[in-house]
């Protein structure tokens, strides 16, 4: 090995991959093997890096390096061509110009690949620590605000029952009384869904199991949205009466509270909702059935994800876009799944699953 490409191997080692070394490299090259000019290409950032005197469709030339394979030495112009490669996956592209021998460039073509692909990997760990800090950081936030709102809602749903009770109200005082007490139910209902939503990002999360029978329990979801339902039909289909679950009972109404509200809210006028428990192998499968617009295709791959809303409905229908993220990341915790089916035809069926015993845990009776 020759002195000045074990000068350019000791040289790529002290690189600093806090920031893209494509220009690093570039000038390195250059330098150590005294050339005209020196051009790399990243596929991965799709970034063209230049040391030296170039010309005008230098760029071109560089990328086509690496779209056509194309490996070529030519002393007419003192072109050097080499894809880089990782394994047999092409990641960029080296070219030369001046006076350096096919090994060597070969070799430098192989470091500069390596050297991306530590820069690749280093940059992705850096981004999912940073993303997973934001997200730790989000949740506190979110779990801190949720517990300081609980406070003055408790005292302003005291007052309005307060002012009931207190009687001799004219009709106009009642009338604003009465939305007292139904803005600050809602408040309280959004921050019970955030402090939820807290729980179920936090990493030390518990799930409190127990047996629990299905048939009363969708029937205590079905009995909150009574009032709100109207005549709206809500058919129960269970297998079985006796059927139960060992679950954490709370997170499981959670889930199903909010498919049926979604239900409510976006079926059509005098359409059914029907809410139907399917025994299958390992698994238990909820979900709730409506009429109505159909999700599109695009919708369906991030309805799920905490605060997304479809294209056309954010502005139609009242919502947080927080009540779909809770329920998946509750089936989740189970080990379980969410998921869902829209057609024009069939209209719109929310799915959740839960496993009879979930991953990893022994059975115990």
């Amino acid at each position: 090995m020759s002195e000045t490409l074990h000068e350019f191997i000791h040289q790529t080692t002290q690189l600093n991959l806090h920031r893209e070394p494509g220009q690093q490299l570039a000038a390195l090259i250059q330098s150590t093997f005294n050339l005209e000019g020196v051009a790399l290409f990243d596929a991965d950032l799709n970034k063209i890096y230049k040391a030296g005197d170039w010309f005008a469709d230098m760029e071109n030339l560089v990328r086509n390096i690496y779209f056509f394979e194309s490996i070529a030495d030519d002393p007419e112009t003192g072109l050097i061509r080499r894809v880089l490669r990782i394994g047999n996956l092409p990641v960029g592209a080296l070219l030369l110009r001046g006076e350096v021998c096919a090994s060597s460039s070969s070799a430098v073509a192989s470091l500069v690949a390596i050297t991306f692909d530590r820069y690749h990997s280093h940059a992705n760990v850096s981004r999912t620590e940073s993303a997973r800090r934001t997200e730790q950081m989000r949740t506190t936030v979110l779990d801190s605000l949720a517990h300081a709102y609980k406070t003055p809602l408790t005292a302003i749903r005291a007052a309005s029952t307060g002012l009931n009770e207190m009687g001799n109200l004219t009709p106009a005082q009642a009338e604003l009384v009465q939305l007292i007490e139904e803005q600050s139910g809602l408040l309280n209902d959004l921050t019970t869904r955030l402090l939820k939503t807290a729980r179920l990002e936090a990493h030390d999360l518990t799930l409190h199991k127990e047996t629990v029978a299905i048939a009363p329990l969708i029937e205590d979801v079905v009995a909150i949205f009574r009032a709100e339902f109207g005549n709206t039909p809500v058919n129960i289909a269970v297998p079985r009466e006796d059927i139960s679950i060992r679950c954490d009972r709370d997170l499981l109404v959670a889930v199903l509270t909010q498919y049926v509200d979604n239900a409510g809210k976006y079926s059509r006028t005098g359409t059914p909702i029907t809410i139907q428990v399917s025994e299958r192998p390992g698994e238990i499968v909820f979900s709730v059935h409506s009429i109505g617009p159909v999700i599109k295709a695009a919708d369906r791959e991030r309805i799920f994800d905490r605060y997304y809303r479809g294209e056309g409905t954010a502005s139609k229908i009242s919502g947080t876009g927080i009540g779909l993220s809770v329920a998946k990341r509750a089936a989740q915790a189970h080990g379980g799944d969410v998921w869902l089916t829209s057609d024009r035809a069939r209209g719109t069926t929310f799915f959740a699953s839960l496993p009879v015993i979930s991953k990893g845990e022994p059975h115990r009776e």
